[in-house]
């Protein structure tokens, strides 16, 4: 069993708050947690997986 972590840091790395989630789970049900109440101008992400099964590899 593995588990994934998603973490939101701000401008300096530092870590404003994470979620655990399990391994076989999709990325994108941990980021509506993380980012609920929060006021920003921007944000970056990285695109670690695919979230549809019909996107090509």
């Amino acid at each position: 069993m593995t588990t994934k972590i998603l973490a939101l840091t701000d401008a300096l790395g530092n870590l404003v708050r994470f979620v655990l989630l399990p391994g076989h789970r999709f990325d994108t049900v941990g980021v509506p947690p993380l980012i609920d109440g929060l006021a920003f101008g921007g944000l970056i992400a990285d695109k670690a997986s695919i979230a549809t099964p019909s996107s090509p590899i």
